[in-house]
């Protein structure tokens, strides 16, 4: 993998592409609040192909929810896990998946996603992911005296592992999910080992 700052890590222009395969899966990565899960869901609809969310998953294998996981087992624990899971899914052929935030940490996950898919980050501003984030309670890595610094601590120590991912797409605040998903489909657009299309 390539760092995420160059050309095809961009957004991608803004042309009229109507996608006809994805060919490769797509893996969502980057922080909590950053909309994987809903711009991914939105995308695989769009694209006629299965989506997976990476954490549900887990939760489905393990019979509880990830907080009660950590809470039990640790987070060593669950990241054995996850990247488990993970191999799973990438094996499956093209899809969109969604992963956890912390998913991309692992060297050995980035070795799965490059080797059979690619990865996409979706960047975002730390106030923003604040703002989503904020009022939820699901986030066991924000159960501290300063979640808000706990969260930017994490984007500070993270993002320069998500600017690994081959593809890059900034989430913008006032975005609708069918605006942000025309970006992420103009941006796979321009990598025709991910997505055939026809202009």
């Amino acid at each position: 993998m390539t760092g995420g700052t160059g050309s095809r890590s961009g957004v991608g222009q803004m042309r009229s592409v109507q996608p006809v395969r994805l060919l490769r899966p797509v893996v969502f990565v980057g922080m909590m609040g950053s909309g994987k899960t809903a711009i991914g869901r939105a995308l695989a609809s769009r694209l006629g192909c299965g989506f997976v969310d990476s954490d549900a998953a887990i939760e489905a294998a393990a019979g509880c929810t990830i907080a009660e996981i950590f809470e039990r087992d640790g987070e060593a624990f669950f990241r054995a896990r996850e990247s488990e899971v993970l191999s799973r899914l990438m094996a499956g052929g093209p899809r969109v998946i969604s992963t956890g935030g912390g998913a991309f940490m692992a060297e050995r996950n980035r070795a799965t996603i490059d080797a059979a898919g690619a990865a996409l980050w979706l960047k975002a501003d730390p106030a923003l992911l604040w703002e989503r984030v904020r009022h939820k309670s699901t986030r066991p890595l924000l159960r501290t005296p300063d979640p808000r610094g706990t969260l930017e601590r994490l984007c500070r120590e993270r993002d320069p592992v998500y600017a690994e991912a081959g593809l890059c797409l900034e989430a913008r605040p006032g975005d609708s999910i069918e605006r942000t998903t025309d970006r992420v489909i103009a941006l796979l657009a321009d990598r025709p080992d991910i997505l055939e299309t026809r202009t």
